[in-house]
C-alpha cells in the first residue's frame, strides 16, 4: 500500500468530493466548482438536491460523479420524506447521496430508529436507480454524539445497507476529527467506506484522516488541498 504522504495529486483527488453546499451558493458558484472538478479529477461534484440536475448536465462525458446530499442539514425530516427526497435525488441524476441521520434517536440510544430511517433512504434510492446503481453515505454528525452513539448509528447505518458512514455535515458545532475517523473505521470495519468531511482545508488534513482510516474527504477546499490553489 502507497504511503499516505506519498500519494499523487491525481490519487488523492480521487479521494475528493468537492462540495458547495451553502443556501446563498449561486448558478455561477456551482459551475464554477463543476468546472474546477472536472479539471482536478476529484471523486465527486456534492451539492444541494435543487442543483442536481444542473450538476449532472453539466458533468456528462465525465467521470466526476454527481452527489447530493439528503436531509440536510439537521437529518430531522420525517423519514418518508428524507426517503422521496432521495428518489427524486437519484432520479434527477444523483449517483452518490449523502444522508443526515436521525441525530435525535441516535443520541437516546435508539438504534432501531435509526436503522429503520437510513433503510428507508437506502431502498428509495436503489429503488430509483434500478440497474445504474447509486451509493449511499450517512452521515452521523458526530460533533453532537458521544463515542457510544457514533458507534450505534455506525452500525445500525451498516446494518441497514449504507456503503459510507460520514462524519459531519460542516454546518453543525465542528466537523471531522481524526479520532472521529478512526473511530468509524474500527467500528465499520474493511469493507464499508468512511467519509471525514468539515474542517478539512490542507493536504496534510487530508492526509491524516486518511491515514486514520477514511476512504473519502468532503471538502469546499479541494483546490488547497490539492495544492492548486
Amino acid at each position: 500500500m502507497t504511503e499516505t504522504s506519498q500519494l499523487s495529486r491525481a490519487d488523492l483527488a480521487q479521494y475528493i468530493d468537492h462540495t458547495v453546499l451553502k443556501a446563498e451558493a449561486s448558478e455561477a458558484d456551482v459551475r464554477r466548482v463543476v468546472a474546477e472538478a472536472r479539471e482536478a479529477g476529484v471523486k465527486s461534484v456534492c451539492v444541494n438536491p435543487v442543483w442536481v440536475p444542473l450538476v449532472h448536465q453539466e458533468l456528462d462525458g465525465s467521470p466526476v460523479l454527481t452527489c447530493t446530499v439528503i436531509g440536510f442539514p439537521l437529518g430531522a425530516n420525517r423519514t418518508v420524506v428524507k426517503a422521496f427526497e432521495a428518489a427524486q435525488a437519484v432520479q434527477d441524476g444523483a449517483d452518490e447521496v449523502d444522508m443526515v441521520i436521525d441525530v435525535a434517536a441516535a443520541r437516546a440510544g435508539d438504534r432501531a430508529r435509526v436503522e429503520e430511517d437510513v433503510r428507508a433512504v437506502v431502498e428509495a434510492a436503489r429503488g430509483a436507480a434500478g440497474d445504474r446503481g447509486v451509493l449511499v453515505k450517512v452521515i452521523v454528525e458526530t460533533a453532537l454524539l458521544n463515542e457510544a452513539a457514533i458507534v450505534l448509528a455506525c452500525e445500525a447505518s451498516v446494518a441497514a445497507g449504507a456503503d459510507f458512514v460520514k462524519t459531519s455535515t460542516g454546518f453543525s458545532t465542528a466537523g471531522a476529527t481524526v479520532e472521529h475517523v478512526a473511530l468509524m473505521r474500527r467500528t465499520v470495519g474493511p469493507e464499508v467506506g468512511v467519509k471525514a468531511s468539515g474542517g478539512v482545508r490542507s493536504r496534510e488534513d487530508a492526509l491524516a484522516m486518511i491515514e486514520a482510516g477514511a476512504s473519502r474527504i468532503g471538502a469546499s477546499s479541494a483546490l488547497a488541498i490539492l495544492g492548486e490553489d
